[in-house]
């Protein structure tokens, strides 16, 4: 992708801009620590030792509230299956492996059915909800919320590897493996990591061999077909295009990247930059269906709709984002919720930091699963706190 640079100035560019964000985006958490009065080390460890509050763990209401939201979250992923044309990970079963990268495409773009019921209950809410489930299974054990966690497991692994993506399954281990630390059911000594590490490597390596026909080491070694080049190289590297293409090949987008809820209201249609760099860049892949959209650095997305100003301000604002958000979930009852969705967080959090500045200015489905969350534990608070009152009033 460097090489498809038209103007050789952005190489120098591109680089300042990525070190601007690695001293300015920590530089604006550690202010805004000091400012609050916040010592990470010393509360992150306090938050460690607090034991899990059950809260409403053990009462009938809580349970059929989760459990019902557990159905339609377990529905969604059935929904999800049955309203895919063609299901990747089927057509590797049935060894159908050679039209797999474009299946990938096909499976996200010509879903068939309703996208909202698709993103938020079955792809976000249905980990999230086996998190919590783990948490309250492991603290009660209860026979009930074990079979509850048994299948919201069974469907957050097919969600997370029905259209053979790489990615969304090892951010569910890591998330699990979080909560089992967060919780103190887990301790990590080198040999576990020695394990989990070889186990990933192994899964990496048959995802690259099945989906991207790698088939010898030096192409899984290859800084442009295996996964380390990926890692270094391809995430990084539309950060370089954006700044190429925008305002040179392309005018601003003057924020028609931003949220589709906030640019409806001037009558504008949405327009991501990452898939007008895809466009630009590998017009090819795009016509044959196996080009989506080249995501990378917030800062990219920033630049497209406004310049260098845009990089300045979206790296203080997400700085900002992302400390209040640690502060608030270390201060916050460390129940089962509450811990699964520090978790949730923990890790989707540094996923939009290379998906979009657009997500942290609105993101449908964090607000929905805080409200959704928050909402459920206040209503259930307010109703024990009630009942409480009225039950004084009676002895009274």
């Amino acid at each position: 992708m460097i090489n498809k640079l038209a103007h050789e100035q952005y190489r120098v560019i591109g680089f300042l801009v990525i070190c601007f964000v690695m001293v300015f985006l920590p530089l604006t958490m550690y202010i805004l620590s000091k400012l609050v009065g916040f010592d990470a080390k010393h509360e992150f460890n306090d938050y460690l030792k607090k034991p899990v509050e059950p809260t409403f763990g053990v009462r009938t209401e809580f349970y059929f509230f989760f459990a019902t939201l557990s159905l339609i979250s377990m529905l969604a992923v059935a929904y999800t299956m049955l309203k895919t044309n063609q299901i990747p990970l089927l057509e590797l079963l049935k060894g159908n492996t050679a039209e797999l990268a474009k299946l990938r495409i096909e499976a996200a773009r010509n879903f068939t059915g309703n996208v909202l019921v698709r993103n938020i209950f079955a792809i976000a809410l249905t980990p999230l909800l086996s998190l919590i489930a783990y948490v309250y299974s492991v603290k009660t054990e209860h026979f009930k919320w074990k079979i509850l966690f048994l299948g919201l497991f069974g469907c957050s692994v097919l969600i997370s590897v029905y259209d053979l993506a790489k990615s969304p399954i090892f951010f569910y281990v890591i998330m699990f493996l979080l909560v089992s630390i967060y919780i103190g059911k887990t301790k990590f000594t080198p040999m576990k990591v020695f394990i989990i590490g070889s186990l990933a490597t192994a899964l990496l390596l048959i995802m690259y061999v099945f989906i991207q026909g790698v088939t010898n080491i030096e192409s899984y070694l290859s800084i442009s077909t295996g996964p380390i080049g990926r890692l270094i190289f391809a995430q990084i590297s539309p950060t370089f295009l954006h700044l190429n293409i925008f305002g040179e090949s392309l005018p601003f987008l003057q924020g028609r990247s931003l949220p589709g809820m906030l640019v409806g209201l001037f009558d504008v249609e949405q327009v991501r930059s990452a898939r007008l760099v895809m466009e630009q860049a590998f017009p090819q892949r795009v016509a044959d269906g196996t080009g989506g959209v080249l995501n990378t650095l917030y800062v990219a997305e920033a630049y497209a709709n406004f310049g260098y100003l845009g990089i300045v301000m979206a790296t203080i604002y997400i700085g900002l984002v992302i400390q209040a958000v640690y502060i608030v979930f270390l201060r916050l009852p460390k129940n089962p919720v509450f811990v699964s969705l520090f978790i949730y967080f923990s890790i989707n959090l540094p996923r939009t930091l290379v998906g979009g500045f657009a997500d942290f200015l609105f993101n449908p489905i964090w607000f929905i699963l805080i409200v959704l969350f928050t909402g459920m534990l206040l209503f259930i608070r307010f109703r024990l706190d009630l009942t409480a009152y009225f039950k004084r009033v009676r002895e009274n």
